[in-house]
């Protein structure tokens, strides 16, 4: 196997001597490699964006938007997905994280497991991946096998394909419909590429995530109206933005939260006046879109 052409393979002139630096020399080296990282996402905004449009699209048909990835890339997804239903209140099968080797490779290193090509398309009917949805396959090279694997039977499904990847002109950019290539170039250890590679698929992954959350309705100006109050922090996060956006008192906050469960209700009910079942059927009427709903609450006349 020749990975003399991967980018993220290569060597970097800048750390040659990084085993004769000082502790801080070193982690001055890093950061300065790091700094590299948003300039190359900068370069691929425009097609992000092109996937953030498709996901959007596919979750307002019942869609879902899954990675998949082996290693920390597939890490990176399992991460994302998994961060999406406390902040934003989505189901938990919306958004999907699949790693080669299953849950035991979130915490162990199952290096074989990337070259698996038809556990890959097994992982994927085990979800009953359909054209309906989307398939964002991640790696730093572009070529694992698992990942590859993964969009050839997508897209023969008809599914829409994304790719995150760090080097140019892999089979996977070839492979999928939308290739975000962030070439955050050769990395402080030759091949390590949790490191740089792994911080601009994080990046990604939360602009993917986030403005499809943001299209869709789940924020309202740049608060997480849909948070999900289920332990004590995340409570008293739903109780400030609902006393930020309305003006009540914490105590009338927390009120409003008990009453209607969660915040986008509780919202809704104290800036209209809205009352009962009307809230939450003004919400399912346009899709969860708090402003959307605020808006033709308040053009309907007021009752005597």
């Amino acid at each position: 196997m020749n990975l003399n052409h991967i980018l993220t393979e290569k060597r970097n002139p800048q750390t040659l001597n990084i085993d004769e630096l000082s502790s801080l020399e070193i982690v001055k080296k890093i950061n300065e490699e790091d700094h590299q990282v948003p300039q190359a996402i900068n370069k691929v905004l425009p097609v992000i964006a092109l996937l953030v449009d498709e996901i959007v699209s596919a979750f307002k048909q019942g869609g879902r938007l899954i990675y998949i990835g082996a290693g920390t890339s597939g890490r990176l997804g399992v991460l994302d997905a998994s961060e999406c239903v406390p902040t934003f209140g989505t189901p938990a099968e919306q958004v999907i994280g699949i790693i080669a080797g299953g849950d035991k490779a979130l915490r162990q290193a199952l290096e074989g497991a990337e070259d698996n090509k038809k556990q890959a398309i097994e992982d994927l009917r085990a979800i009953n991946l359909s054209n309906k949805d989307i398939l964002v396959g991640i790696a730093a090279s572009g070529r694992t096998p698992y990942t590859l694997s993964a969009l050839v039977y997508a897209n023969s499904l008809g599914a829409v394909t994304g790719c995150v990847v760090n080097s140019p002109q892999s089979p996977m950019e070839q492979e999928a419909k939308y290739a975000i290539v962030a070439e955050s170039g050769p990395e402080v250890v030759t091949g390590s590429t949790r490191m740089k590679a792994g911080t601009a698929q994080k990046l990604v992954l939360n602009m993917l995530t986030t403005a499809s959350m943001i299209q869709i309705g789940k924020v309202y100006s740049n608060l997480m109206v849909d948070v999900q109050p289920t332990n004590d922090k995340l409570v008293q996060r739903a109780k400030n933005i609902i006393a930020e956006l309305t003006g009540v008192s914490p105590e009338e906050a927390a009120e409003s939260l008990q009453t209607y469960k969660t915040p986008k209700a509780a919202i809704l009910a104290l800036l209209t006046s809205t009352e009962g079942d009307e809230v939450h059927r003004l919400l399912d009427k346009h899709d969860g879109h708090l402003k959307k709903a605020i808006g033709e609450a308040m053009e309907q006349p007021t009752k005597d």
